[in-house]
């Protein structure tokens, strides 16, 4: 799979029908876990930085670049819950619109990071002697890049459009 397309399939993860109850899956299927995944994946990466440093394929700067996703994340998250959401549960207006062009602006810069995040791990594949905590780091970081490839299809391709008209 590639980062920037969904690994939805219907039938395993059905996406609500309601605008409310997307919004609701959004919180608790994405918004939550990244909030609990990043900040672990961010020390792992960490971890793995520092007990392997001398090894060739170490993913050297990973744990500054999951930093980095973690506060853009969070930032974006928060404008989501705090204005976006609330006026798309209100109905919306018309002046909807420039929120949701920001949030698919900065979609296109979570994108970017899912591809630096794929340069930098060489699409997350491990190497043949890594350790436990390295396999497991790699595994972390397919699921975030699945989960925020998921994220963004679901708001860009489902919620947002019931708005632009």
């Amino acid at each position: 799979m590639s980062v920037t397309e969904p690994s939805l399939r219907p039938e395993e993860n059905p996406i609500p029908d309601s605008v409310e109850d997307i919004i609701g899956y959004i919180l608790e299927r994405y918004h939550q876990v990244h909030r609990r995944e990043l900040p672990a994946l961010r020390d792992l990466a960490r971890h793995v930085e520092e007990r392997h440093a001398g090894h060739a394929a170490v993913p050297a700067g990973l744990s500054d670049l999951l930093a980095r996703m973690h506060a853009a994340l969070e930032s974006h998250m928060q404008k989501e819950e705090q204005v976006l959401f609330p006026l798309m549960l209100a109905g919306g207006n018309p002046m909807i619109v420039h929120p949701i062009d920001m949030m698919r602006h900065e979609h296109d810069e979570h994108d970017k990071e899912l591809k630096a995040l794929a340069a930098l791990t060489g699409d997350m594949t491990v190497p043949d002697d890594a350790c436990k905590s390295w396999r497991a780091l790699y595994a972390g970081l397919a699921k975030l890049a699945a989960d925020l490839t998921d994220h963004i299809h679901i708001e860009n391709d489902v919620l947002f459009p019931r708005f632009e008209n």
